[in-house]
This record gives structure tokens, sequence and C-alpha cells, in this order.
């Protein structure tokens, strides 16, 4: 590919645990290759360790800046300048709050 050893991970503020539930199961169903889910790209990437950060739920907040992304850094290893943001919240700039934490 054009990007070799490019990997990703997802941090998701979703704001229940059946939210939660949901999301990850979007990503399980959703295929980026014919049988190939976001949710299998999203493992493979990091030897099957489930790296990403969704929902709300301790440890986890509705502050990502505060815990999602710290804690992807952590599990990944990866900091935040080696890092690629894509925010999709209309109410609110993650990349903005990690930026100045």
């Amino acid at each position: 590919g054009l990007y070799p050893g490019m990997r990703i991970a997802v941090a998701s503020s979703a704001d229940t645990p059946f939210a939660e539930k949901v999301g990850r199961k979007a990503l399980a169903m959703l295929e980026v290759l014919p049988g190939i889910s976001v949710w299998q790209m999203l493992l493979k990437d990091w030897n099957g360790e489930d790296v990403n950060q969704i929902g709300r739920q301790p440890p986890l907040s509705s502050n990502k800046a505060q815990t999602h992304f710290p804690r992807l850094k952590a599990a990944t290893g990866v900091p935040f300048d080696k890092m690629l943001f894509f925010d999709d919240c209309l109410w609110g700039d993650h990349c903005g709050m990690v930026a100045a934490s």
C-alpha cells in the first residue's frame, strides 16, 4: 500500500453501555473489503489486542483529552505527534482539547 506500517485505532465517546455495544457491533459488521470488517482491521493492527477506547464507562469519561487519548497513547506506544486525528464531533473539538493538554 501507499502507507506501509500505518495502523488504525479508534476513540469514541459512546455515552451509554448500549451505545458502546452498538458501536462495536457496527464496526464488526462494516466491511472495508469483502469479508474483512473494520473491527478485524482494528485488531489485526495490534496483534489481536483491543487498544480502542470506546465508551464513557470508567476508566473512560466524556473528556477524551483526559481519558481516551492518553489511554490510546499508552496502549499503542504511539506518541500524539505521530498520530493522525479525525474528529466528526459537531459539539466539541476533541483534537483541540488533546493538543491543549
